[in-house]
């Protein structure tokens, strides 16, 4: 045999877990009561802080207070730590009663206090959503109010040339939403059309030096203009101020109608808040509030309008912000159902743009998060924003908010996370949240195991909290079994996924997954997220879907990290440089990059202060790569005399410097890593669709790794091994492995050092599973020594730091150790893999019951002589619900308590448990589905018991045929093939 690595982070084939192994204690540093914190100390049981949450969604307060306490008591028992409530209705087809069972009632009052009460006693956090679903929106405004979400409209009349308009001044083209009653004329423009283009084209492109205000000529009703006699088409543009009239989505969920308010003033908050202080927040409210420090949640920012986003301080606000006034500009500005009308041209259009985003931020910012933050502090909340939506600083947004929100469904790849993530750590905040698990079309059809493997990956990229969408109330009008559901059906078709809960079979293993949740957020949530480089964005939009110059496609595959920081995180106090780290403190970046701007064909704009503040990080040593020829830098926005000159003085310096190193493009960057001396802190010896986290605190280094192969649609991904070799800060740190299933640490006994200190082992991942290792100094339970190589099938630690490998075959083993020397282990006999074909297969079928939250069960009994989906099993073609299979194994007397062996369930639909002998083992790793059994075997007969939980879709689809009939089949079960591997133990004399 030749001696090959091997290690015990093997997530596959002979790999197991370290599940059944007892475990070797954990390090010192993560002792209960140690100064290293790891959030939920306790990583067998971590505290409810840490665990995943649930959207819950209400039908209004059409709800019982006595079933609001059992839905709180089921999601407690599942394992999550919080609910968010959340009034959405869009797959009801009947109106409620809105006067009594309203979003702000009485009865809502009632219910709400009913939640905290339950929740309080079962320790699970309540968030509350600031209005009914999205966005927020208040009963006590109409589109007319001062504090209602505002439009600007336009109107056009069209003058030739030398001819005089007496008429009308020109009615808005897009119609007033109903409720709007009100409109305010802000000014008429003339302006001429550019020779070339016309009053129909998409857009008109105007000649800008000919913009003139003629509101002075309008009387009452009318004005009265006369166009030059140049030979060119001239327009009159009316601008007219006006309510939006948006209202909340879904049906109707308030008496008087709520509105959407204005996110940009004072006055649209404060309707909320006064909304809330005296129609909500009764005293005992206030108290349970206080009590449970749930959060204030506010969905993404969805402001619609056909007309032009506007709000009436904008043109003030705009000249005292930006020098310049945005009146003769804003025809460029102006939209038609999310289409610009006008165009000036190309530069001056995007920069004027530009400037009215830039002040939309800050409005947004100054007058409705941090106004309504502070008031959450007072009501001992604090508040969590998805703050995209809007072209708009979404990265900075992140550094100032308690919690920030992205989502699984919306964003389009691991980068949008990126990004908020970026705004998180420059502000020193603790979560990333994520509205995780969201389906289109996958109602009653989702599966935690394509859940899973999406979300872990979106944890490596920042996420360190999630919140399912969701849990669904259990009844409301019309809804028909298995209940309630707020987006099934929808539209007439199945809707989007998922409503959990017990009305689900696979609820019955949700525990384990929220366990396997809860440590990973609790890893995730300790120490402070570190990266290799932080990339420059001219502007902060989160949801993108645009990657890292080089990183993303070429530096993520082989270890290299990246954050995204936006210009005005360059001003947090948390944006200095020390040991030539950016945010020593925060993410610590080895290095930044500057690209083109992203968002506009990667024009080289950069701001002056910006370009100044990168001149004084690299002469404080931090290395920065310029992507591209800056000759033509100019200032984003529009110029001021003199400041595009002074910004390439300022880019000729800053290239003049030896941590500064230009490329011609992105392909070269690695050309700039090298000049620089760049080196990551995880390093892949291969490229692959591996990703990970880093985090550290004083006593550790903490690295969460998952395999990214299922990232691209309709791929089944394919397994990872390869070696990384790990940095770590603490000097003399070991690698440890935390098996976030069952929540054991051990530390790592197959492992080499390199020359200058790093740690290098193997991880070993099948598609979507995870592992997560901790470096950190050696404690009571760490080996006296270590194994560099074996050609055993694996080796470990236990108790008493002894290593003990694993073989599955007869025969000496060599193993290398850390000091060098060589040691020989021999194993005897080892029964050979066996693959068991037969079953006794005892099904739970869940059918209708009497009502639509009644379920009736029925049974089916099988004798499998070879595994196949139910799907084709007599009988079994349209049941849901759950299955045991058993299976006897028979051992001979040569099988002694050194043997051990591995489950390999093969092909499995979705949610599995393990029983052996009638014990129940820990919960087993869902995606790798293999099985430790350890020491639970014996000579003679043994019972092998695999449950197996399924969706609901294959029943719904012949009770419910109208909107899941045309839904595929899945294929329930267990599928196999099943192998029952077995190994021989044996002790490593070191």
């Amino acid at each position: 045999m030749s001696l090959r690595r091997r290690t015990l982070l093997r997530m596959g084939a002979l790999a197991g877990a370290a599940t059944a192994l007892p475990s070797a204690g954990v390090p010192e540093a993560f002792a209960q009561g140690s100064t290293a914190r790891l959030p939920g100390a306790d990583l067998r049981d971590p505290a409810a802080a840490v665990r995943p949450k649930f959207r819950w969604w209400w039908p209004d307060a059409l709800v019982d207070t006595g079933e609001i306490a059992r839905e709180i008591r089921e999601i407690a028992a599942a394992g999550f730590g919080g609910v968010e409530i959340a009034a959405v209705t869009h797959s009801m087809d009947e109106q409620l009663d809105t006067v009594r069972h309203g979003w702000g009632t009485v009865a809502w009052r009632a219910a709400i206090e009913a939640a905290l009460r339950e929740a309080k006693k079962r320790d699970v956090v309540v968030d509350l959503t600031i209005g009914p679903a999205w966005p927020a929106a208040v009963p006590s405004i109409t589109p007319d109010s001062r504090a209602a979400a505002h439009e600007l409209a336009h109107g056009i009349a069209v003058v030739a040339p030398g001819t005089a308009y007496e008429g009308p001044v020109p009615a808005a083209v897009s119609e007033a939403e109903e409720g709007v009653t009100d409109q305010r004329l802000l000014l008429v423009q003339a302006v001429r059309v550019t020779a070339g283009s016309s009053p129909t084209a998409v857009p008109v492109r105007l000649d800008r030096d000919t913009v003139t205000d003629v509101t002075a000529q309008v009387s009452g009703d009318r004005v009265f203009w006369t166009a030059p006699d140049d030979g060119a088409t001239w327009l009159l543009v009316a601008y007219w101020e006006r309510g939006s009239g948006q209202r909340p989505e879904g049906r109707d969920h308030t008496t008087p109608l709520a509105y959407v308010v204005d996110h940009f003033s004072d006055a649209g908050t404060r309707a909320v808040t006064d909304f809330w202080e005296e129609h909500i927040l009764t005293p005992s409210i206030r108290g349970l509030l206080r009590s449970t420090g749930g959060t204030l949640f506010e969905d993404s920012i969805e402001i619609e309008t056909d007309a032009t986003l506007w709000t009436p301080a904008l043109p003030a606000e705009f000249e005292r912000r930006m020098g310049y006034s945005l009146l003769p500009h804003l025809a460029t500005f102006v939209e038609k159902k999310e289409k610009y009308v006008f165009s000036f041209e190309s530069s001056l259009d995007k920069a004027v743009r530009r400037d009215v985003m830039e002040v939309v931020t800050e409005l947004y910012v100054e007058h409705h998060l941090l106004p309504l933050q502070k008031w959450a502090h007072s009501l001992g909340m604090k508040l969590r924003i998805q703050p995209y939506g809007l072209e708009t600083d979404a990265i900075y947004k992140s550094a100032l908010l308690d919690v920030t929100e992205g989502e699984s469904l919306g964003f389009k790849n691991l980068d949008d996370f990126r990004c908020l993530a970026g705004g998180r750590d420059m502000g020193g905040k603790p979560l990333v949240s994520n509205e995780a698990g969201g389906t289109a079309g996958g109602a009653y059809s989702t599966t935690w195991s394509d859940t899973l493997k999406k979300l872990v990956t979106q944890y490596a990229a920042g996420v360190n909290q999630a919140v399912f969408h969701g849990f669904a109330y259990a009844d409301a009008p019309g809804a028909q079994w298995p209940g309630f559901a707020a987006f099934s059906p929808y539209k007439g078709a199945a809707g989007y996924g998922e409503a959990w809960g017990p009305r689900q079979p696979l609820w019955r293993h949700t525990p384990q997954v929220a366990d396997f949740l809860a440590r990973v957020q609790s890893v995730l949530q300790t120490g402070v997220n570190k990266v290799d480089i932080g990339v420059l964005r001219q502007k902060g939009y989160a949801g993108s879907g645009l990657g890292a110059p080089w990183f993303t496609s070429d530096g993520v595959p082989v270890g290299w990290t990246h954050t995204f920081l936006s210009p005005r995180l360059l001003d947090l106090k948390s944006a200095v440089v020390r040991g030539g780290r950016f945010a020593p403190d925060g993410p610590a970046p080895k290095a930044l990059l500057v690209d083109g701007d992203i968002m506009i064909n990667r024009e080289h704009t950069l701001q002056l202060d910006v370009a100044e503040k990168l001149l004084g990080y690299a002469r404080a040593g931090l290395p920065i790569i310029l992507i591209g020829d800056w000759a033509d830098a100019h200032v984003p926005g529009l110029a001021r005399p003199g400041e595009n000159e002074r910004l390439r003085q300022l880019l000729t310096t800053l290239q003049q410097l030896k941590t500064v190193h230009t490329v011609a493009d992105r392909p070269d960057v690695p050309e700039a890593i090298a000049a620089l001396g760049l080196t990551r802190d995880v390093e892949y010896a291969e490229a692959s669709m591996l990703v990970h986290a880093h985090r550290a605190d004083k006593n550790a280094d903490y690295f969460f790794f998952a395999n990214d192969a299922v990232s691209k649609k309709g791929s089944t991904g394919t397994r990872i091994t390869h070696d990384v070799t790990l940095t770590s800060h603490v000097k003399g740190a070991i690698p440890h492995l935390l098996d976030p299933w069952t929540g054991t640490l051990t530390p790592v006994a197959l492992y080499t050092r390199t020359d200058d200190g790093r740690v290098r082992l193997t991880v070993d991942l099948q598609p979507g599973a995870v592992t997560v290792l901790v470096l950190a100094r050696p404690s009571g339970a760490a080996p006296k020594r270590h194994a560099t190589a074996t050609q055993a099938d694996d080796i470990r630690v236990r108790e008493g730091g002894r290593l003990e490998l694993r073989a599955s075959a007869a025969g000496t083993y060599t193993t290398t150790l850390d000091n060098g020397r060589t040691v020989t282990t021999k194993v005897g006999t080892v029964p050979p893999p066996t693959v068991l074909t037969s079953w006794k297969l005892t099904v739970d079928d869940w059918r209708p019951g009497a009502s639509a939250t009644e379920t009736a069960h029925e049974r089916h009994e099988l004798t499998l002589e070879a595994l196949a989906p139910w799907s084709r099993l007599p009988g079994l073609e349209d049941v849901s619900g759950i299955g045991t299979y058993r299976t006897t194994v028979r051992l001979g007397r040569e099988w002694t308590a050194a043997h051990g062996a591995l489950l390999e369930l093969g092909g499995v639909f979705d949610t599995f448990t393990v029983r052996v002998n009638g014990h129940a083992l820990p919960p087993v790793d869902q995606l790798t589905r293999v099985a430790d059994l350890g020491t639970r075997l014996r000579p003679g007969a043994n019972t092998i018991e695999i449950e197996v939980a399924t969706t609901l879709l294959n029943r719904l689809r012949v009770s419910r045929p109208a909107v899941f009939g045309g839904n595929k089949r899945q294929d329930y079960g267990l599928t196999g093939p099943v192998r029952l591997v077995p190994y021989a133990r044996a002790a490593v004399r070191t």
